[in-house]
């Protein structure tokens, strides 16, 4: 694939170099930097991307487990000869404390070859890296980053537990220049520039590493224009687009070696992108189904906040892991946009995990798919801690669907599947559903003794060949079956059915 030729350099926003960023990059290093020649860059491009379009032509390959190389060492080239390839996003937020040093540590030890970084300025010309300009959301401290210095800022935590669990230890934010030693010379980084102002000063950084132009790949939305003298350093520039920037493409896609897409673009902005015939790259890919989309539309990298479960394919317990306090890798609620505001509380004393948003609410139990094949049974324990719902209310378990993409009861989802449901009154029943549909089919159902408040219920469900068998293990033994085979997909989900109060509580969850 030939270079497509570059616009000619645009006014580019350039901030002060701060005072101390000199004394800072002399004590980084004392080699001199090594600059690959532009014709070896193109050379790892050209290659990379011819065999990135030929992959995409033909079906997509099956996603290979991530394996840790601790010795091994990755340049670019290496990266993009590999389809899929992985980057994680904030260090794989969905599992570590996103943009911590522990984050991006664990996620190379998971078999990451690259990870995203993003950066800012303190006043003191100190680079730190952090995705908001301001520390609010992350530390519970209101900061403006640009203006405070790096001791106020080393004071400061990281707190993730609202997200990842109670279990999550806080995090100090990470100097650019101990993520940069640790990893640039083994590790592709991608490196954002968040305010925008420090193109100037970040690029004198990175040259003072050597090969840093094999390793070292310049994010930046794909509107702005410091990619001109990015490039004019040699090294690889990646745009990523916002809804805003599609109808731009042809005038902003040349100007970048990589492109990037969001997961939530449709398939015609993706296919808009890979048209270029450039590695496109996904952010952020949180579900294998994501994965698995973006995939089947051509691109070639996913930018991936869930690196551990993603780039697997088999379920990696048989059991919970509510009772160690941390949210297990693959275990997610139904929208990821959202944020904390629908992530379920886990109770590590209690062992179980609390339903509590105010609308209808899923949760994937990731880490124990895909079950099966074959027969097998899942077993849990659910309670309303404070009181009932109404009686005609209920909550329960979404079974038996092909995929990990969202599955809500009520709510019309692109999945088919079951769902197993207790009322409040007692009613044990189970539904089929198909795409698209609000409403399921009542298969079958059974009346037991209505739940108490605070007491917990013990519902087993047994999936073979050609039948399901309900059963209610914490009274009478009240058991189903239900002669179809409609669904026999291999993911489930834990569901409280109706909006509002109250929460629905669920532990000792196993499959066997």
């Amino acid at each position: 694939m030939p270079r497509i030729a570059r616009c000619s350099p645009s006014p580019i926003q350039r901030g002060n170099v701060p005072s101390g960023i000199e004394g800072r990059n002399a004590a980084l290093t004392s080699c001199a930097p090594s600059r690959p020649s532009m014709s070896r860059r193109q050379f790892i491009l050209v290659g990379a991307s011819s065999l990135l379009l030929s992959a995409c032509q033909a079906a997509p390959a099956p996603s290979v487990p991530v394996s840790p190389a601790a010795a091994a060492r990755y340049a670019i080239g290496d990266l993009l000869r590999t389809t899929p390839f992985y980057v994680a996003h904030r260090g794989s937020g969905d599992n570590w404390v996103e943009h911590s040093l522990d984050s991006y540590s664990r996620s190379i030890g998971s078999g990451a070859t690259a990870i995203e970084v993003s950066v800012s300025a303190t006043s003191d010309g100190v680079f730190v890296c952090h995705h908001d300009l301001t520390t609010k959301r992350m530390t519970g401290v209101d900061l403006t980053i640009a203006e405070v210095t790096w001791k106020e800022l080393s004071q400061l935590r990281s707190d993730a537990t609202a997200w990842l669990g109670p279990a999550a230890k806080q995090q100090p934010l990470p100097l650019l220049a101990d993520v940069l030693n640790a990893f640039a010379a083994t590790h592709v980084i991608f490196l954002e520039d968040k305010q925008g102002t420090n193109t100037e000063a970040l690029l004198e950084l990175m040259d003072s590493y050597p090969q840093s132009t094999e390793h070292v790949i310049w994010k930046q939305w794909a509107g702005a224009a410091q990619y001109a003298l990015v490039d004019e350093h040699g090294y690889t520039t990646w745009g990523y687009f916002t809804p805003e920037l599609y109808e731009r493409a042809d005038e902003l896609a040349p100007r970048f070696d990589l492109l990037g897409v969001s997961h939530r673009a449709t398939d015609a902005q993706v296919a808009t992108l890979v048209g270029y015939g450039k590695p496109v790259i996904a952010w952020e890919v949180h579900f294998r189904s994501m994965r698995d989309r973006m995939s089947d539309l051509g691109v070639a990298g996913m930018m991936c906040s869930n690196l551990p479960y993603v780039t697997g394919t088999t379920a990696a317990s048989q059991g919970d892991a509510f009772g160690t306090g941390l949210r297990a890798a693959g275990d997610l609620p139904w929208t990821v946009d959202a944020g904390t505001r629908v992530q379920p509380v886990i109770d590590g004393e209690a062992g179980s995990v609390t339903l509590d948003h105010h609308d209808v609410q899923s949760y994937l139990m990731g880490s124990m798919c895909p079950v099966g094949p074959g027969s097998y049974r899942i077993t849990c324990e659910l309670r309303w801690p404070g009181s009932l719902p109404r009686a005609e209310q209920h909550a329960g378990i979404a079974f038996g669907i092909a995929d990990d993409r969202p599955y809500r009861v009520r709510v019309a989802t692109d999945v088919s599947g079951y769902h197993l449901v207790l009322r409040a009154n007692g009613s044990l029943e189970l539904f089929s559903r198909a795409a698209g549909s609000t409403d399921g089919t009542r298969l079958k159902m059974m009346a037991t003794a209505p739940p108490r408040a605070a007491e917990w219920v013990r519902l087993q469900l047994e999936v073979l060949a050609n039948s399901i068998r309900i059963l209610r293990l914490d009274g009478e033994g009240w058991s189903m079956e239900i002669d179809d085979a409609s669904n026999r997909g291999g993911y489930f989900w834990l569901c409280k059915n109706y909006p509002g109060e109250p929460p629905v509580e669920f532990r000792s969850i196993v499959v066997s």
